[in-house]
């Protein structure tokens, strides 16, 4: 039998804490699976819920700190110093698993030793509604290239993963370590890809594999002013692991151009957008411009900067109402429509 350990670092959560620790308890039949809670001092009564659980089921242990070390230590407590399973999970105390998502991960990594983690598609909720429907039934899965993987996300400049829903071979975790303490809001992005340049990854088709927490809490959740702190943060942890991992990346000064390029792009496309919704006031457009040029000095050359430079000639007054006659305007409308269905349909 397989085993599983789950971290599930806390924050102030404990009033989700006995939803989550249900769905990895309860709702994962045939598997021999551990629970580590981490307290990381909160200031309410997490520590005591937590306790309680670990008191009516052997299976739960709890470790509480005196003083508030933060998430990224947080999460390498636990997966380094504590995590003994086969696999090993990090769940948010306010996510949750679907029923039988760690059944269908494992039997993937049991069949894949070749796969270092897996992963499948989130559901994500609003704070205080419902759960959604979930799919319980995989309709099988596949095992990608660990470095064909790791260049979509280079390509792309950003993850396709939330967190919740991956499962990690715990030998693997520990050959690579632990999160990176200088990517705060970026760890996990870097961490996926420093997976992916040492095996292979797995995918979970058709099932639904675990729920996100949609609130104002979420460490993904950034304003207008945060975009331009996303995007470097982005930068930094696709050069993280060209440094970690060059030398297993035979490309990675091709890797590193596809990257600046994409990132240079979708900051100039944030720059222009805000002239389309009428925020250039809050919107800190000439840091993108500038951060775009970072990553391409010939940044004046790509299409999104003609955009920018046509918006800046109409006006940020005028802007908004021309909208629907800028062609460029219309095609983000189109883009961002196809991408959001695409997100909601594929795991890359």
């Amino acid at each position: 039998m397989s085993s599983v350990s789950v971290v599930i670092p806390c924050y102030r959560y404990g009033h989700f804490l006995a939803d989550c620790v249900r769905s990895v308890l309860d709702e994962q039949p045939g598997l021999d699976v551990r629970v580590l809670i981490i307290d990381d001092a909160s200031p309410d009564d997490s520590a005591e819920v937590a306790a309680k659980l670990a008191a009516s089921d052997p299976r739960i242990e709890v470790r509480v700190h005196a003083a508030n070390k933060g998430h990224i230590a947080t999460y390498n407590e636990g997966l380094l110093e504590w995590a003994d399973g086969d696999y090993v999970v990090l769940l948010s105390a306010d996510d949750r698993l679907v029923p039988g998502a760690l059944v269908r991960a494992v039997a993937l990594l049991d069949a894949h030793p070749e796969a270092g983690f897996c992963y499948g598609r989130p559901l994500r909720f609003r704070h205080g509604g419902p759960l959604p429907a979930a799919r319980t039934r995989s309709t099988g899965s596949v095992v990608y290239p660990g470095h064909w993987w790791l260049e979509r996300r280079f390509r792309e400049g950003t993850g396709c993963i939330t967190s919740p829903e991956v499962v990690v071979r715990t030998s693997l975790q520990r050959k690579v370590g632990g999160y990176d303490p200088r990517l705060p809001h970026a760890g996990d992005i870097e961490m996926w890809m420093r997976l992916a340049a040492h095996a292979d990854v797995g995918y979970v088709r058709g099932a639904d594999q675990a729920y996100y927490r949609v609130h104002g809490d979420n460490m993904s959740t950034t304003d207008f002013g945060g975009q331009l702190d996303d995007i470097r943060q982005r930068r930094a942890a696709f050069a993280a692991v060209l440094d970690k991992c060059g030398d297993r990346l035979p490309q990675a000064d091709r890797l590193a151009a596809l990257v600046d390029t994409r990132l240079a792009r979708q900051a100039l496309r944030r720059a222009y957008r805000a002239y389309d919704r009428g925020r250039t006031d809050v919107v800190p457009v000439d840091e993108l411009v500038a951060f775009a040029r970072e990553c391409r000095p010939d940044a004046e050359s790509l299409p999104e900067y003609r955009a920018l430079r046509l918006r800046r000639r109409i006006g940020a007054r005028t802007m908004p109402y021309l909208q629907p006659l800028v062609l460029s305007a219309v095609a983000d409308r189109a883009r961002e429509w196809l991408w959001w269905q695409s997100w909601k349909r594929r795991g890359l």
